[in-house]
């Protein structure tokens, strides 16, 4: 038998104490705590609710035969713990993110209500990490929405999306084109919003994830920037003027996609950094390997996700692009995109 979700009087406690709002990749967000990097604001419609601190209460009770285990991760933690374990819960009604460090997520079935759960010493921050990025991503997902793991700056009035695997530098990128003066509209989770001629990104949050050298680079040292979490040594750029920046460089309204650069491995070259087309098919499979929350697609899921990216690549150029090994040359691999931007015909 299927436990039922939240009782009506647990849910009418949690309406009560909901009154943080905020918009996140389009999404009109009430949670019942601030969510640390992204401002407060006025939202008309509700899309989902965040429950920090509370798991359903059916939770604890869950029987083996009312979990199904569909992913877990080939890499992991202290005493190799998986770092997620993915499962479906009451036959798909629920959706369980259980992380290495004991965090847990559970997300129902219309990308409509999240409950999070976390052990100390962690913090709400830490939690947050994960709710802006994968979790979300997935309630994106669930939404109809397929997005890139990516970051995307906008340039002329349109959206320029970065993209390559963890590691590649797309948070490190946005970051020296927000320090020239351009905005960020997203950063991890690009989506790819269909509205038949176009595909327009979404405004994600006001911050930037950065590692420290990757600080130290751009702004002199790391401690330029504060902390993302006090358990973590990332840290984050406040795109709302924050204490680096002279103005807010966070673009609030959805842009077209106009064109797609994917990050490749980094060389120690004289001619580096440098832009190259990809074909149509080598194309597809980088733009199928950097979507986000790939591993989680069931077959319905991938078969929407593989027929749009066939039309993103029907109207979007795609190109590779080539890094200096030596981030120091972060400006000149700006300027190399920007020059190869202004020669297609978008």
């Amino acid at each position: 038998m299927v436990a039922a979700p939240l009782p009506a009087q647990r849910r009418a406690y949690d309406v009560a104490t909901m009154h943080y709002g905020c918009s996140i990749y389009g999404l009109g967000v009430l949670a019942n705590r601030p969510i640390p990097t992204v401002p407060r604001s006025t939202i008309t419609t509700t899309d989902v609710r965040v429950s920090f601190g509370v798991l359903p209460e059916w939770f604890d009770s869950l029987e083996p035969h009312q979990v199904e285990t569909t992913y877990v991760t080939d890499y992991g933690a202290a005493c190799d713990t998986p770092a997620l374990v993915f499962s479906r819960l009451h036959g798909g009604e629920f959706y369980r993110f259980s992380y290495a460090d004991k965090t847990e997520f559970v997300v129902d079935q219309a990308g409509r209500e999240i409950w999070c759960g976390w052990p100390e010493p962690l913090t709400l921050e830490d939690a947050s990490t994960y709710l802006l990025g994968p979790v979300m991503g997935f309630v994106l997902l669930l939404r109809g929405l397929v997005c890139l793991h990516a970051s995307a700056i906008v340039v002329d009035g349109h959206a320029i999306a970065l993209i390559g695997p963890a590691g590649a530098g797309k948070s490190t990128t946005a970051a020296a084109f927000a320090a020239r003066g351009f905005n960020v509209l997203a950063e991890d989770v690009v989506t790819l919003d269909d509205r038949g001629d176009d595909f327009l990104v979404r405004p994600a949050y006001p911050c930037i994830r950065l590692w420290p050298a990757s600080a130290a680079t751009l702004y002199g040292s790391s401690s330029a920037l504060p902390p993302l979490t006090p358990n973590w040594d990332k840290r984050y750029l406040d795109l709302t003027r924050g204490p680096v920046l002279e103005t807010s460089r966070f673009e609030n309204t959805p842009r077209p996609l106009a064109a797609i650069y994917l990050l490749g491995d980094r060389r120690d070259v004289p001619e580096a950094p440098f832009v190259t087309p990809l074909d149509r098919a080598e194309g597809l499979m980088s733009l199928v390997a950097n979507t986000y929350a790939t591993k989680l697609m069931d077959k319905h899921m991938r078969a929407r996700e593989f027929e749009l990216l066939s039309r993103v690549l029907e109207r979007v150029p795609l190109r590779r692009v080539t890094p200096h090994s030596d981030l120091a040359r972060l400006a000149n691999l700006c300027d190399r995109i920007l020059t190869d931007f202004k020669s297609l015909d978008v």
